[in-house]
């Protein structure tokens, strides 16, 4: 699909629906908005339009979160998301557009359960010390799933919700960690030509959508109740896996 008023007609409100997750509700619906896009664009396309909004939204909550990170997580997550990275570029090389459809449609059901489960208390890690080694796993993993997905998220915080760090220093950490992983993506996706100049003009086409959703995130955090939202995000994320599973299948 090319990207005309129909493609902003579904890129808006999806775009808008992420700012809205980013500045309320946490990650689940950034990483809706990528599958979603994917069944309009190729899947490769749909990572390299996305960056960039992403990395919008990362500005502002460095600022917001600015010095309260945990440090030593910080900067062993970002080592092990290196060769994480690497994977991705790997996979994304050898795999073809339906093999990737297939992998964003299983990753959605992934986060879904992932979600259930820490819903339900059965992922909740004792605290244990600091480790650098089991940070560089949490962070390879993650960075491979955010390579591919923008879905780094579930391993980076099973780490880190073992680690005993406040509400506020967990958070400031994810959004340190995430704003570096979204960095050292940019190079990889130019050169694999996951942006174009059509994806850097459509967003700038959607940045406002993304700020506004962001400012709205922030309004509806209290207004709007968690389960609703979370329900309508996963059940989004769910049609739009199932879908992306069957056109990678057929």
């Amino acid at each position: 699909m090319p990207f005309d008023p129909i493609f902003y007609a579904l890129a808006v409100p999806v775009v808008a629906f992420m700012g809205v997750s980013k500045g309320g509700f946490g990650d689940a619906g950034i990483f809706a908005a990528t599958p979603i896009l994917a069944l309009a664009l190729d899947p490769g396309t749909a990572l390299g339009l996305v960056l960039p909004l992403l990395m919008a939204m990362d500005l502002g909550a460095l600022v917001a979160y600015r010095g309260r990170w945990h440090r030593p997580s910080v900067r062993a997550l970002v080592l092990g998301a290196l060769p994480g990275i690497g994977l991705g570029i790997l996979f994304y090389r050898l795999a073809d557009p339906d093999l990737l459809r297939l992998a964003l449609g299983l990753l959605a059901f992934a986060f879904i359960a992932w979600q259930g489960a820490k819903a339900r208390g059965w992922l909740a890690p004792r605290p244990r010390p600091f480790d650098a080694r089991l940070a560089m796993a949490a962070g390879a993993a993650g960075g491979l799933t955010s390579f591919l997905a923008h879905a780094g998220g579930p391993p980076v915080a099973v780490f880190l919700l073992g680690q005993g760090l406040d509400k506020t220093a967990y958070q400031a950490t994810l959004v340190a960690a995430f704003a570096v992983f979204n960095v050292l993506k940019i190079l990889p996706y130019v050169l694999l030509g996951m942006f174009t100049a059509e994806t850097l003009a459509a967003d700038l086409v959607l940045l406002p959508a993304a700020v506004a959703g962001v400012w709205l995130g922030v309004k509806a955090h209290r207004a709007v109740p968690e389960r609703a939202f979370f329900a309508f995000t996963y059940v989004m994320l769910a049609l739009a896996g199932a879908r992306l599973i069957w056109d990678g299948l057929t």
